[in-house]
């Protein structure tokens, strides 16, 4: 417990890092996130048109509309521009609003590194292979059940960085996994040899 405990403090820490460099320091998601100077008269006319804290679709239909007339829509809008919007009515840029997002996300990966901790703790004796392979699986699984399918309906400018944040970061986590849960045991192959021994005794 106590190893796989250290396994996921310092897995977590190396996933936060990569966070770190790829949502701010490097920005490989840019494209998302991307400036414009029309910023200043497009937040006036959402606050002056009381938009309501939420995520938008637009164009989009009302709740009460009828299929035949969502249908129209969506046959009038075809070809043409669309957009989706998250819309919060206070952004929370204070330092204690930062540190507590900060100490929040190092936690989940924390817990997310742990539970692949106790899967590999499944297997028995992986080898670094069986490890590092498994921790570029679960990074695939999370693109693909997220950001990719996100993508396909939303199509997402920062899709790419994704893909890579899940290799990179996973890749790096199962790298030092593969060393640090293996360390000190016995190898599979050691294990044979001393119960051959045993038997010839």
């Amino acid at each position: 417990m106590k190893k796989a405990i250290i396994g996921s403090i310092v897995g977590a820490l190396i996933i936060f890092i990569w966070q770190f460099l790829s949502f701010a320091l490097v920005n490989f998601h840019k494209p998302a996130q991307q400036y414009t100077e029309k910023q200043d008269a497009i937040m006036s006319f959402l606050n002056s048109e009381g938009l309501k804290e939420g995520g938008y679709f637009m164009p989009g239909v009302p709740e009460t509309a009828s299929r035949s007339e969502a249908e129209e829509v969506m046959k009038a809008s075809d070809g043409k521009p669309w957009a989706r919007i998250e819309y919060h009515n206070k952004a929370e840029n204070s330092m204690n609003a930062m540190l507590m997002n900060m100490i929040r996300g190092f936690l989940v990966n924390v817990v997310i590194v742990f539970l692949f901790c106790w899967l590999v703790g499944k297997i028995t004796n992986p080898g670094f292979g069986t490890i590092l392979g498994g921790a570029l699986a679960v990074g695939i699984i999370g693109f693909l059940n997220q950001p990719y399918t996100g993508f396909i309906w939303y199509k997402t400018f920062d899709i790419w960085a994704f893909f890579f944040d899940a290799i990179a970061m996973w890749g790096l986590t199962g790298i030092w996994l593969g060393w640090w849960l293996r360390r000190g045991r016995p190898q599979l192959s050691t294990v044979k040899i001393g119960e051959r021994d045993k038997e010839l005794a």
